[in-house]
């Protein structure tokens, strides 16, 4: 069974595919370090625009990388959440379409849901209960999975996540954006402003 996985929740628009849930087919992410970087963090009217100039030639591109066509994808996956509300809205749009246009199922994934099963392309073998840690941009979480489906949050952040401190702190000392390429600057004698 292949898979393609459309992933929009914040300013990476990014699809691969996946067959049998474990082997990686493609792999495709379109970043927007360039246009946020001015604003140092992620500006959410910026970043759902640039999902719509971006996700199709995204998807092309995957299936390309994968030798494939729609004709040979069994199943369209997409991110509806949590995320930024408009940059969600564009990936689950363009999936519904695929959906409708090619006559296959839909299958809505939750973001944390696709960090927590993310190992699994390098250890297929894995298996629930196992703890999983969720470190994102947006997330920086401790989970229990008990099986598919059945998660116990076990620790999480109080307000930022560490990606957004990363961005942050470097903000505050005169690194670049994002935070953690900031380290590249720091090595270099700093790119203060």
């Amino acid at each position: 069974m292949r898979c393609l996985g459309i992933e929009t929740s914040c300013d990476e628009t990014a699809v691969g595919i996946v067959e049998d849930g474990t082997v990686l087919l493609a792999n495709v992410v379109s970043t927007q370090i360039d246009i946020h970087q001015r604003w140092g963090g992620v500006v959410p009217e910026l970043a759902s625009r640039n999902h719509i100039v971006q996700i199709l030639p995204v998807i092309d591109l995957a299936l390309s990388r994968a030798g494939l066509g729609l004709a040979d994808i069994d199943a369209i996956a997409v991110t509806v959440g949590p995320g930024l509300l408009g940059a969600l809205l564009v990936g689950v749009q363009i999936a519904k379409a695929l959906a409708i246009a090619t006559k296959l199922p839909l299958v809505p994934v939750s973001h944390i849901e696709g960090h927590l099963f993310s190992v699994r392309l390098s250890v297929p073998r894995l298996v629930p209960p196992f703890v999983g840690l969720v470190v994102s941009g947006g997330h920086t979480s401790l989970y229990l999975v008990h099986r598919i489906g059945s998660y116990e949050l076990l620790a999480k952040t109080r307000d930022d996540a560490a990606g957004e401190c990363f961005d942050k702190v470097a903000r505050m000392i005169g690194l670049s954006y994002p935070g953690g390429a900031g380290i590249d600057d720091l090595a270099r004698g700093g790119n203060r402003a």
